[in-house]
């Protein structure tokens, strides 16, 4: 797992902790877009992963990934960040990134079921 760490004065960050997985869902997905996903991947989730929004929301059932919340980016929101938060110890973890393509979400270049 890669580990990247920001701090910044006045809140403690969460760490991003991406799982090994995420580095082959990423090349599935056109090499355009992956530094959009990986600032929005920072600037959303570093300081609050777990504050629901208009485009991060909690799952109603985990996914495949063991994943319970999700982040929704990019052109029409297309890509999915799942994640997992753990306040204990202060982690993001970065579980899967796919595409959402029609009613079909894309992760590494399979299908998955929601």
């Amino acid at each position: 797992m890669t580990i990247i760490t920001v701090i910044m004065a006045g809140r403690r960050p969460f760490t991003l902790v991406y799982d090994p997985e995420v580095k082959a869902h990423l090349r599935a997905i056109d090499p355009k877009y992956r530094g959009l996903i990986r600032m929005a991947i920072e600037e959303q989730l570093r300081f609050a992963p777990d504050s629901e929004t208009r485009n991060r929301k909690p799952l109603q059932r985990p996914v495949a990934f063991e994943a319970t919340w999700e982040l929704r980016v990019g052109p029409d929101n297309r890509f999915r960040v799942f994640y997992a938060v753990s306040h204990e110890r202060r982690e993001v973890q970065i579980l899967a990134i796919g595409a959402k393509q029609g009613n079909r979400l894309m992760v590494g270049g399979e299908e998955i079921r929601l």
